[in-house]
């Protein structure tokens, strides 16, 4: 194995004629709020992670604000132990920069202990933003005084199939990065000094563009963009395309959509875009009505809730494995003759098999089936595969499917819409009553999945449970309501 040691850092500084002067991103983006769902994420990945590398000798440092000094003092009692074990979320401290190690293993290496450190993260792939994130890690760590003999990655490996019984070996896949990180090491103190600049002095004079969203969403996002906080009406953001031309836009004195001079424009969305909203009104095209007017009766809207844990919950499935858990279906058989079948079980076991033969009988074998993006062909297509003795009628199903979706975008624009035809975006512009975030509880996909682990955890109280359910029932209803809505706006048009 490969020793870094301060010596060899600065050998390898003298080697180095060029540094990447960039402030880390991932410490950055951890302050978004954005992040919140990937911290859910890491932290459940993280349980395995203790389980996989320390069994029933590691020790797990807790911590929380106002508990930093503790943290550390436990850290650097453990790591000076006559016995040594595994040591997961060690905490180390230099020059002003915190890092929490995931893994933190000890190895013997002739009479003398050093450490291992394995970063953990939920992604399927090692990214470069997770290498930076190892080289602060490795550097905090050799200039406190500890010996390091490697730093790996661990990730998910999203070919892994739960045999069940906890038994969750295999799930992560280990990546060496040492040499990678020996490489940004001698950069690491340029990076820090960068970010305290940033932190301590005056707004750093860097245009907007595409390095606002990537590889995470800057915190300041907000600030630095136009946006409706700030009293700009429409934003330059719902023009929508790629963040570097827009970044221009904005460098160039431009903040609302009406602003940007429509010789600029080349992308026929953005031109379209640009002309509504300066016209003040809606667009909608005759092409709606000839559409809605165009698909039988009866009509089906259907609309899945899904989750993906990266750990899976149910022998037989992969992570991140799209797994359906509920369905709503608006049935009009004939105008004003609306119907409404709901599938939803909180039981805990798996559902996707009572889920699949309870739509197949709820869509019967006639009509067209209404979706909004292409979602639900795919989630069909991945029952189909789970349970091949109900293909055939999960095909034809699929054969019937009717995507909303082109024909909103061909046909209809708003304003207020910003660049997005996502039903949420569609909706408040011709239901003003069905906006989402009127919604009590859950307003969107990622809450209900959120939701739905929760209340098929055993720890779960009932009465929590209860509640639950019914913005479950509520939310995945109020997302076929909602195409009816949108297809009665298409007929009704002139």
């Amino acid at each position: 194995m490969t020793r870094l040691s301060k010596s060899r850092i600065m050998s390898s500084l003298q080697c180095h004629k060029r540094v990447h002067l960039e402030i880390n991103q991932p410490y950055l983006a951890r302050y978004s709020r954005s992040t919140e769902a990937a911290f859910a994420l890491g932290h459940e990945v993280g349980d395995i992670a203790v389980q996989l590398y320390g069994g029933d000798s590691g020790s797990f440092i807790a911590y929380s604000r106002g508990s930093l000094k503790r943290a550390m003092n436990q850290t650097q009692e453990l790591m000076t132990s006559l016995f040594r074990t595994p040591i997961f979320e060690a905490t180390l401290q230099h020059d002003g920069v915190l890092v929490r190690e995931d893994v933190l293993l000890p190895v013997e290496d002739d009479g003398h202990v050093s450490w291992r450190i394995v970063e953990v993260k939920a992604s399927t792939k090692v990214k470069p933003e997770h290498v930076h994130d190892c080289a602060v890690q490795a550097w905090v760590h050799l200039e406190s005084g500890h010996p390091l003999t490697s730093i790996s990655l661990a990730h998910i490996d999203n070919q892994f199939v739960y045999p069940g019984g906890g038994d969750y070996d295999g799930l992560l896949v280990e990546e060496d990065l040492t040499e990678q990180v020996l490489d940004l090491l001698p950069a690491v103190p340029v990076w820090v000094e960068e970010a305290r600049d940033a932190a301590s002095g005056p707004l750093p004079k860097v245009p907007v563009g595409q390095q606002c969203t990537s590889p995470y969403e800057c915190p300041f996002l907000h600030f630095c963009w136009p946006s409706k906080e700030d009293g700009t009406e429409y934003p330059i953001i719902g023009l929508g395309g790629g963040r570097k031309k827009l970044g221009v836009w904005v460098m160039d004195g431009y903040r609302d959509i009406r602003d940007v001079p429509a010789a600029e424009i080349t992308a026929e969305t953005q031109l379209r875009i640009h002309r509504v909203t300066i016209d003040g009104a809606p667009e909608l095209l005759p092409g709606a009505r000839d559409f809605a007017d165009s698909l039988a009766y009866p009509r089906f809207y259907l609309d899945f809730e899904t989750i993906g844990p990266p750990v899976p919950i149910w022998p037989g499935t992969r992570p991140y494995q799209v797994l359906p858990i509920q369905w709503s279906v608006h049935i009009e058989r004939a105008p004003d003759d609306m119907e409404h079948a709901e599938f939803l079980d909180l039981s805990g076991e798996p559902p996707m098999r009572d889920l699949a033969e309870a739509m197949i009988e709820a869509l019967e074998n006639d009509g067209p089936v209404l979706m909004y993006t292409s979602y639900e062909r795919n989630v069909i297509r991945g029952l189909a595969g789970m349970f091949p003795d109900l293909a055939g009628a999960l095909q034809a199903i699929e054969a019937r499917l009717v995507d909303l979706h082109p024909p909103t975008k061909a046909y209809y624009y708003h304003p207020d819409m910003m660049g997005s035809w996502s039903i949420k975006a569609v909706l408040p512009t011709i239901a003003a009553d069905m906006d989402y975030a009127g919604l009590d509880g859950i307003q969107e996909g990622t809450e209900a999945s959120a939701a739905y682990l929760e209340a098929i955890d055993p720890k779960t109280p009932a009465e929590r449970k209860k509640v639950i359910r019914r913005d479950l029932l509520t939310y995945c209803k109020h997302d076929t309501e909602a195409m009816v809505r949108l297809l009665r706006f298409f007929s009704d048009s002139a």
